[in-house]
């Protein structure tokens, strides 16, 4: 026997007690939920539900169970609610399609940043958008400014026009292995000047040796200059160190190398001690002693100069290409990742990298950091050169540059797969 719900004409315990005992089959037909929580609403006002007696309470709650077909719980459930503010079935919004907010001129600009940078960290990258779009005023970032670190992986995975992009080519890291001063570890303690340095050798062809990047890197800042010479020699390192040390804008104490010939000699440790410059080298066992400028040599040095052959000849050209681009590119418009220490569950001093700077930026965030600068140089100096244009338009001159220095040289220095 079929009943329609509406159709129920019983109004008292007694008559739901009766019915509950009842032995034939019965099946109801439930147009909605809207109309059964109308159906439980009626019955509980009808019975007086919260003047019953407990017992009589039960046969209700069992009459509600049978006739709409709830389980035990969900029916406590819904006599609760009916006693605090009433039952009403409240229907749900549909949620439409999910709007495209990312169009692809944003994704374009996506792309661009990331060829331009040779595809930094997603958080650096967020970075680079929103300095475009707040710092530079391009209007054409407003949109992609506001991307989330997660959903830039998300393109760079998922999106066709990210995945048929010249932004698909990934350079791996190489490891670069380490060997008079101190042996110590550097304790800059938060002051700019303490700089960490290695060499990165442009590889060998038929038992010619290339020529050598000598990389410099400020532990605090992340204020980094890139020089080259074609042997680790007296006559060309001397020149190279006196050079670099005095374009760093701050004053430079301390020097930290690894235990390499080229640095731990008489030649260097007569050019620091005659500019004042205290040398410390890597301790044994302490792999992470040079660690920062290490990283450097792959995620820089290598991601853009490639790992093939360069003769020493064309030294003079890409010491040009450093001095005049590439230097000033590091470190007013690279955006790089500094560190906050937090405690964990254990006790135990951790660092989670969530700032973002170009070097120049965090090197003017540092407290008085005007006392640390060189004598004869200011900041307003310095502003004239981060702010001439903004990272990206930069980034394709620098992208030029470096174009037209992989013609001049007999292998392209540019390995892009």
């Amino acid at each position: 026997m079929n009943i329609i719900m509406k159709n129920i004409q019983i109004a008292t315990v007694a008559e739901m007690l009766k019915f509950l005992m009842g032995n034939e089959q019965v099946d109801f037909e439930v147009a909605s939920r809207e109309d059964r929580y109308a159906f439980i609403s009626d019955t509980l006002v009808r019975t007086k539900y919260k003047t019953l007696r407990k017992k009589d309470k039960g046969t209700v709650k069992m009459f509600l169970e049978k006739v709409t077909g709830y389980e035990d719980r969900h029916a406590k459930r819904l006599i609760k609610r009916w006693k605090k503010h009433g039952l009403r079935y409240a229907k749900r919004k549909s949620v439409g399609a999910s709007v495209c907010v990312y169009k692809p001129k944003d994704i374009d600009l996506l792309i661009k940043t990331d060829i331009l940078h040779r595809t930094p960290n997603g958080l650096s990258v967020k970075a680079l958008l929103m300095r475009e779009a707040v710092t530079f005023g391009n209007s054409r970032y407003q949109t992609i400014a506001n991307i989330s670190v997660s959903h830039i992986y998300n393109l760079r995975k998922n999106n066709r026009q990210y995945l048929s992009s010249d932004a698909m080519s990934y350079t791996k890291t190489k490891a670069v292995s380490t060997n008079i001063g101190e042996r110590k570890k550097p304790m800059p303690y938060g002051k700019p000047g303490f700089i960490r340095v290695d060499s990165v050798h442009q590889g060998d062809r038929g038992g010619e040796k290339g020529l050598y990047h000598i990389n410099f890197v400020d532990e605090v800042t992340q204020w980094e200059m890139i020089g080259c010479v074609p042997q680790i020699t007296d006559e060309y390192m001397e020149p190279l160190l006196e050079k670099v040390l005095a374009m760093f804008p701050f004053v430079v104490i301390n020097f930290h190398s690894d235990n390499g010939s080229e640095y731990i000699n008489q030649t260097v440790e007569n050019v620091l001690s005659r500019l004042l410059i205290k040398q410390t080298k890597s301790r044994s066992r302490k792999s992470t002693d040079n660690a920062l400028v290490e990283g450097k040599n792959g995620s820089v040095i290598r991601k853009h100069m490639g790992r093939n052959f360069i003769e020493k000849g064309h030294c003079v050209a890409i010491s040009e290409f450093y001095m005049s681009y590439f230097n000033v590119y590091l470190n007013y418009h690279r955006v790089c990742l500094y560190a906050t220490d937090y405690v964990d569950k254990r006790g135990k001093i951790r660092k989670k990298y969530d700032q973002t700077f170009v070097p120049y930026e965090r090197f003017k965030s540092l407290e008085n950091a005007e006392q640390y600068l060189k004598e004869g140089t200011t900041f307003a100096m310095l502003d004239e050169i981060a702010y001439a244009k903004s990272d990206n338009e930069f980034a394709e001159e620098m992208k030029k540059a470096k174009a037209k220095l992989g013609k001049i040289i007999q292998k392209s220095i540019i390995t892009e797969k």
